[in-house]
């Protein structure tokens, strides 16, 4: 039986593909349509799933909407009303996106998939989260925790889990959901507002304030404290909303008593550099304190947010005692704060839907259907994230001679490792691309960009000349999963999934910090630890590079360029090769060089 789940019409759409409770085929639409964050109907995600599948819209049994749209227009109308007229623009621009689009779900799947309207389901966002991590995951039973901007009305929710995984019995699963927080009440939208005074773009620029915030300090709690309260006893917050906007108006996210607490917001344009990050621009005393009064900013509003998710946790442990927790929702993209929770909580065992955001959500919906209304058994835990579409080396291979290029085939796949391991060895940097790409919003291994972690100057020059990104954003160290315990202060690290999937940052080992200086992000790494049966070719190159140089860890970033989504296509790889830094290209089984 094949059930479609879909997300779309917010951030991230997507289309996840199952057959008898298990994920086969999954994108989210900007891999095929190239706009970041594509938010219109997945077309193109929808086609790719059913095609890799071999099957048609007339095989599907049911197809899942991520969320109820009723509900979410319900909550609009209700918010713009309660604060009108101050959300006239609000107001008249959803009546305009609503009226005209996304009211008419059923519609759009109906005419985009090629489904009747009676094999059209929905599902409540926060079920779809709940589902996707839950159901997903390695665990039997756990206590579940969803965290994200909105919903419907839902911003939060706590619940459990419970299954007869691994055993030979055809019990139902159930997965109830027994707490929620609600609009405008939202952890997600607190860190937002804080990215968009940051400079950052929303639903965007999240991890860039948590990759800014190592170069602060903890100094502002109590001044961000005046804009959300927290109680530990229950594990809820609230936001004192005269500070926010984000109800009220579509430009803005903060009110004027927000900038007169904390000043005017960042410039998006500046430089960003401090004492820790540029000592050699010490001279520029005036932009480096402003530079390190939004750091202090960045560093205080991390901290706020991880408090906030071990109150929660914390709760949901002494109300459930399970010793296993899963996560989903954008916020459980913040790997600083799942280190924090799986080492300040009485959890024992920490793992997070890899697609955590909105593109997951189409997982979601169609685990929800397969196991909560149709009553089938978990007998599918999620092994790995490449799910995506792939390109045979013949397809490699005919983009390649059709564009003229020089090039190297490697039919033999230790001397194509040799050959990798030597272009990494000599400093070059490599677009690493083979098998299908992955699911979610991480490069683990299958369209990554590769280089030597070793080498003090090597972040500067991935970061500048390659991704034209920020001077202070990190790198991933990707490991091999028997050697992690050696370099990472993390207990159990080789025995955990989550860090398979770069979704935890974690302490390096002090003496280790300065063997890795391009993956060390002030004495932390956001770690992917890897082993062979997952993906043999990946595992051999870090192997081959730690037998060469003693150092069982490669530099690993997403392959695209700022802005750009990861690479999909030969030709997208290799336009990405062409315009930039990057020394090597590695296509399936063949080699690219510069100059060309």
């Amino acid at each position: 039986m094949y059930i479609l789940g879909i997300s779309a019409f917010y951030h991230d759409s997507a289309a996840a593909l199952i057959k008898d409770g298990e994920l086969i085929a999954a994108s989210m639409e900007e891999r095929f349509s190239r706009k970041k964050h594509d938010n219109t109907f997945p077309t193109l995600a929808v086609e790719f799933c059913l095609d890799y599948a071999g099957i048609t819209a007339d095989d599907l049994e049911y197809v899942v909407f991520y969320e109820k749209p009723l509900l979410k227009f319900e909550r609009i109308l209700q918010t713009t009303i309660n604060t009108f007229p101050r959300s006239s623009v609000v107001w008249r621009e959803a009546m305009m996106s609503w009226l005209t689009d996304k009211l008419w779900v059923r519609s759009h799947v109906a005419q985009g998939v090629g489904v009747p309207y009676n094999k059209i389901l929905f599902c409540d966002h926060h079920m779809s989260h709940a589902a996707s991590t839950y159901f997903a995951s390695p665990f039997k039973d756990a206590a579940v925790l969803t965290v994200d901007g909105v919903g419907e009305w839902t911003t939060t929710t706590l619940g459990v889990g419970k299954s007869s995984l691994g055993e030979d019995t055809d019990t139902t699963p159930t997965l109830e959901l027994f707490e929620e927080q609600r609009f405008p009440h939202s952890l997600g939208l607190l860190y937002s507002t804080f990215t968009a005074w940051l400079g950052f773009r929303v639903n965007n620029g999240e991890y860039k304030v948590m990759g800014m915030s190592p170069y602060g300090d903890v100094k502002y709690v109590d001044k961000i404290h005046k804009v959300i309260s927290m109680d530990s006893s229950s594990g809820g917050f609230k936001l004192n909303m005269e500070y926010f906007d984000f109800h009220r108006s579509t430009q803005n996210s903060y009110s004027q008593k927000f900038i007169d607490l904390f000043g005017e917001k960042r410039d998006a344009d500046a430089d960003f550099f401090t004492m820790r990050t540029n000592p050699e621009r010490s001279a520029e005393k005036a932009a480096m304190d402003e530079n390190q009064y939004y750091a202090d900013i960045s560093a205080s509003i991390q901290n706020v947010t991880e408090d906030a998710l071990i109150n929660m946790a914390t709760y949901l442990h002494n109300k459930t005692g399970m010793k296993k927790l899963v996560m989903a929702g954008g916020v459980a993209l913040n790997t600083k704060a799942n280190w924090r929770i799986l080492n300040e909580t009485p959890f024992d065992e920490l793992w997070i839907q890899p697609a955590a955001g909105d593109d997951g959500g189409a997982l979601g919906a169609a685990l929800w259907a397969w196991h909560i209304l149709l009553g089938n058994p978990r007998k599918w835990t999620q092994p790995h994230s490449y799910y995506g579409k792939a390109y045979t080396d013949d397809e490699c291979r005919q983009f390649l001679e059709e564009e003229g290029l020089k090039y190297e085939t490697y039919d033999d796949e230790a001397k194509l490792t040799e050959a990798v391991v030597n272009e990494l060895t000599n400093q070059n940097v490599i677009g690493f691309y083979q098998g299908r790409f992955e699911w979610g919003p991480r490069a683990l291994g299958n369209r990554s960009i590769l280089a030597d972690p070793r080498s003090p100057e090597m972040k500067e020059i991935v970061n500048t000349k390659i991704k034209y990104r920020e001077p202070f954003r990190p790198f991933a160290p990707v490991i091999l999963r028997e050697r992690s315990p050696e370099y990472f202060d993390y207990p159990e690290v080789a025995k955990h999934d989550t860090p398979r999937y770069m979704l935890m940052v974690a302490p390096i080992k002090e003496e280790k910090q300065d063997e890795i200086h391009a993956v060390n992000h002030e004495g932390t790494g956001r770690l992917q630890s890897i082993d062979r049966e997952t993906n043999q070719r990946y595992y051999d190159v870090v192997k081959e590079f730690g037998d060469a140089t003693g150092t069982p860890i490669v530099l690993n970033t997403s392959f695209n360029l700022r802005g750009e989504p990861i690479v999909n296509t030969p030709r997208e790889a290799f336009n990405t090769f062409r315009n930039s830094d990057i020394d090597t290209l590695v296509l399936g089984s063949h080699i690219v060089r510069k100059p060309l």
